[in-house]
């Protein structure tokens, strides 16, 4: 009898742990499902009237969610005693300009009680390929999570582009443009990070200046209290007609395909010019190339205004124009398109070099006077060739 009472006991208590549990199981799961649930939805939307706060303003409320899907409000920042907001974005040459700036005075502040958070308030439905000449990423939430990770931010990076719920209220005019507020969530401070952009020039002077003043308790002159924020204009969502436009345009341009002899290939790889050129190597028969292609339209959308031209060499049977031109067309391929006039792939990999075995898709990005910059045999990943590019010499991510 006794044996009974103390099994069933023991199966009791099992049975507690067990609920128990499934309990932290279930609410380990919950955490997760809410960290991933934050999906982003960019909306169109009409014109909505842009806040402008004043000194002495309180900080509007936001709750938005970080690059790892975890909500982050203003309130998680309650016990700094200074806060620092920075309007920023991936695709802004000027904001990342300053990034290297701004992550240093995090690290030298985050121990004296002030708190940063960035915000990026940009759409990425109003962003054309054409603006995107000085980076790799444009301003949608997965390149804000990759922009986290390859500068380690040591701060939050909050994404409003689906539809400014929350910057609308602060009204950054540029990107980057930052607010201090103190104690009491009261505005010290808005506008530049410093006055001189190109890196290694300043010092965050202002923003260090503001953070002090706001810190020691002290008013900061009006004159300084706001100040110009100069970068890329904020990219609110109603400003896409121009974005259409653009867009439509260039799918209406011509689209065309020449023939190329052995020789001809032998002189376009020469690259006789004073720009950074691209060129595919693909055909309508390989898989990968065909998947591929259009993001090479769109990286000489990207890079296509500074010293930078793509093109585009098939090789498939020089009988296979219309089909070649055919693909091109629902590409919206205007560039300079060329389909090999030979069969002979052996002269062709004896032109090319570099190595190749003959396999597709190739991409060479080659210098000026011939030298190759980068090679990709197979299929390219897209990000790392849009940082080959922006990084090289030839072009680079500042003005």
């Amino acid at each position: 009898m006794a044996q009974n009472m103390k099994n069933q006991k023991l199966s009791t208590w099992v049975f507690a742990c067990l609920i128990v549990a499934i309990a932290c199981e279930k609410k380990q799961e919950t955490v997760v499902e809410e960290a991933q649930a934050f999906s982003p939805n960019p909306q169109e939307m009409t014109e909505q009237p842009v806040g402008k706060l004043a000194i002495g303003d309180p900080a509007p409320y936001f709750k938005l969610p970080d690059t790892e899907g975890n909500w982050v409000s203003i309130d998680d920042f309650k016990d700094a005693s200074v806060l620092v907001i920075n309007f920023t974005c991936n695709h802004c040459p000027t904001a990342q300009a300053y990034e290297d700036r701004f992550i240093s005075l995090v690290n030298d502040y985050k121990s004296k009680g002030v708190a940063f958070v960035a915000i990026s308030p940009n759409s990425p439905i109003g962003i054309l390929p054409e603006e995107l000449g000085y980076t790799d990423l444009n301003d949608d939430y997965a390149s804000m999570q990759v922009r986290y990770k390859d500068k380690s931010y040591n701060f939050p990076y909050l994404y409003d582009g689906d539809s400014h719920q929350y910057s609308l209220a602060y009204g950054p005019v540029a990107t980057p443009h930052v607010f201090v507020f103190d104690k009491d969530r009261k505005l010290s401070y808005s506008g530049r990070i410093d006055g001189s952009e190109k890196p290694g020039t300043a010092n965050a002077e202002d923003l260090r200046m503001a953070i002090d003043k706001t810190l020691a308790g002290e008013s900061i002159d009006v004159d300084k209290s706001i100040t110009p924020a100069f970068g890329c204009s904020t990219k609110w969502a109603w400003k896409n007609e121009y974005t259409k436009k653009t867009n439509e345009e260039w799918k209406q341009k011509p689209v065309e395909v020449q023939k190329l002899s052995t020789a001809g290939l032998a002189d376009l790889l020469k690259n006789d010019s004073d720009q950074l050129l691209l060129v595919n190597f693909w055909a309508t028969w390989c898989g990968p190339c065909v998947i591929e292609y259009p993001e090479f339209i769109e990286i000489q959308r990207m890079y296509g205004g500074r010293d930078f031209r793509f093109v585009s060499v098939s090789l498939d049977a020089p009988d296979q124009e219309d089909k070649v031109l055919k693909f091109l067309k629902s590409k919206y391929s205007a560039v300079p398109n060329y389909l090999m006039d030979t069969e002979d792939k052996y002269a062709i990999i004896d032109v090319v070099k570099n190595d190749w075995d003959g396999s597709l898709p190739l991409t060479l990005l080659i210098e000026p006077g011939g030298k190759i910059a980068y090679k990709v045999p197979g299929e390219v990943k897209v990000l790392d060739l849009r940082k080959a590019i922006v990084d090289h010499p030839m072009i680079g991510r500042y003005y």
